[in-house]
């Protein structure tokens, strides 16, 4: 197989053509099987030099992520598309290198005129398939988890190890080169190493306390902060840190770089949550302690962790970590949560620990839950006992706890869609009732979450009945008189708003056609939930 494999990665560069053809096949079946097939097979005909960049293009990305290229450019570069396919994978990752490197005065344009090249040189399929790529739309039902089964098929490894060597690597890429060059050996070489980011593990949302417990049984329940995942690395004392999204915030983050220095024992990987916290009023210092502090608002703690570090205001947020990955020389994300967790009392001060309970008793796990988020923290996580920290995967074994609050607000203007949503109205402006000015409603966000295609095409037609005057480019307003039920994280301070306020993760629960807007939320009602 390995001999095979490296006489078809040597072979001649293959089309982006080829790629496009692939991506319309898997969009047209509903048959998982079938997708792997057909994303094996062009797996198989790439050179070594081609899997990166091809593998990223077959799950809708590019190799660097996004690049700063979104619909509205390229909702201005639709050139005649060429007869014959020339481009190959190279080229159009060669491409996207140069548009993400642009940058200074006139950018813009400079932008648009290398994407006219590149979709003047691309078939009607490859401009298709470079639309979904660029502006972040590709639906073909192949998400990484279909691609990474292609590439185990295509290398015959198994899945596992792939998916595996994925997460440890921080990407499908990696790992899909490792198996398609190398097999089962190389895809062993991708281990958990500090200094490496790898993919954090993720939780699914429980509707209660009561129902997560009697999912998992004894479990661990832990706090669950309003702040950014934050994971730490230690390497012969050396110190790096990373977002979920697996960026060096290092610089930013001094006094979290200081309290994983001074953790006794050796090298160290450990999985948490950066905040900031209040003091009668003010920032608390780097020592503080979360059961007698308060946490800083959310947009508080993201400011600051987008600020630079040293004596800027970065350096005001500490890290409570609630996993260890790797300590003292060895990976233990293999070994079951609670020998992670007697690992991490054993290594990690208190102070620098999420509070957390082992319970089954749902009434403990309720009132633990409640004295968090009495203290303005946003629910728990309960987790099972028995499970190993798989990365990169959102698995049943860790569920996410927290209150949702739904507003009844009226919508004010709704935008028309784009990508998949093309053609129909989509995004909602959102207004609570004012109290100051009867019949008049102040604007509190914005979502385009929650919606089915069912509910997606009645509203297109409801808001066109209700629209006032022509619409403003993008945007359709309406006459104020559909009162929608919006559940929210909470809300934050805002100066975009006339109300102070801005809804956080709102989305759409149900049209009230039982409610007059008179009967809507007052903008005092949204207030109040601003912690």
């Amino acid at each position: 197989m390995k001999a095979e494999l490296a006489a078809i990665l040597g072979g001649v560069s293959t089309l982006f053509d080829d790629l496009a053809a692939t991506s319309d096949a898997v969009a047209a079946t509903t048959k998982r099987n079938d997708k792997v097939a057909a994303l094996a097979a062009v797996l198989m005909r790439l050179r070594s030099d081609e899997i990166l960049p091809a593998v990223a293009f077959l799950t809708g990305a590019t190799p660097l992520g996004r690049i700063g290229v979104g619909w509205a450019t390229l909702s201005d570069v639709r050139p005649e598309p060429a007869r014959t396919p020339t481009l190959t994978v190279g080229e159009v990752d060669g491409a996207v290198q140069a548009l993400a490197a642009m940058s200074g005065e006139g950018v813009a344009a400079a932008r648009r005129d290398a994407l006219f090249g590149l979709f003047t040189a691309a078939t009607a399929r490859e401009q298709r398939l470079l639309r979904g790529i660029l502006g972040g739309e590709l639906r073909q039902g192949a998400l990484e988890g279909v691609v990474a089964t292609a590439v185990a098929k295509a290398a015959g490894v198994p899945v596992a190890a792939v998916r595996r060597a994925a997460m440890m690597a921080g990407a499908l890429g990696p790992a899909a080169h490792a198996a398609l060059t190398g097999g089962v050996d190389a895809l062993d070489e991708v281990r958990l190493t500090p200094l490496r980011a790898v993919q954090p593990m993720l939780a699914s949302p429980a509707t209660s306390v009561g129902e997560a417990i009697e999912e998992l049984g004894e479990a661990s329940v832990e706090w669950k902060l309003d702040g950014a995942r934050v994971q730490a690395h230690r390497l012969d004392g050396q110190v790096r840190l990373f977002t979920r999204n697996l960026n060096d915030v290092t610089d930013r983050l001094p006094g979290v770089v200081d309290a994983v220095a001074s953790i006794s024992g050796g090298d160290l990987v450990l999985d948490g949550e950066a905040m900031g916290l209040l003091n009668d009023g003010e920032h608390s210092d780097i020592g503080g302690d979360l059961d007698a502090a308060a946490p800083r608002r959310f947009q508080d703690t993201m400011g600051d962790f987008g600020a630079d570090g040293g004596a800027g205001r970065g350096a005001t947020l500490r890290a409570f970590f609630f996993d260890v990955m790797y300590v003292d020389g060895r990976p233990v994300d293999g070994e079951p949560l609670a020998v992670r967790q007697s690992l991490l009392r054993e290594h990690v001060p208190a102070e620098s620990r999420l509070p957390s309970i082992i319970t089954a008793d749902a009434a403990e796990a309720q009132a633990f839950m409640d004295h968090a988020v009495g203290l303005g923290h946003e629910g728990v996580m309960v987790k099972g006992l028995d499970d190993r920290y798989e990365a990169g995967r959102r698995g049943k074994s860790w569920r996410k706890v927290k209150p949702v609050h739904t507003l009844d607000l009226v919508v004010l203007a709704v935008e028309w869609g784009h990508g998949r949503r093309t053609g129909m109205l989509s995004n909602l402006h959102l207004g609570a009732r004012s109290e100051d000015r009867p019949g008049e409603f102040v604007m509190v966000g914005k979502t385009f979450k929650g919606m089915t295609d069912e509910m997606l095409r009645w509203q297109t037609e409801h808001f066109q009945a209700l629209a006032i005057g022509a619409a403003a480019g993008h945007v359709v307003h309406v006459r104020p008189e559909q009162v929608v039920e919006i559940a929210v994280d909470g809300v934050q301070a805002s100066t975009r708003y006339p109300g102070g306020v801005a809804l956080r993760f709102a989305r759409v629960k149900r049209y009230r056609h039982d409610k007059q807007a008179t009967a809507a939320d007052p903008i005092s009602a949204v207030q109040a939930l601003l912690r």
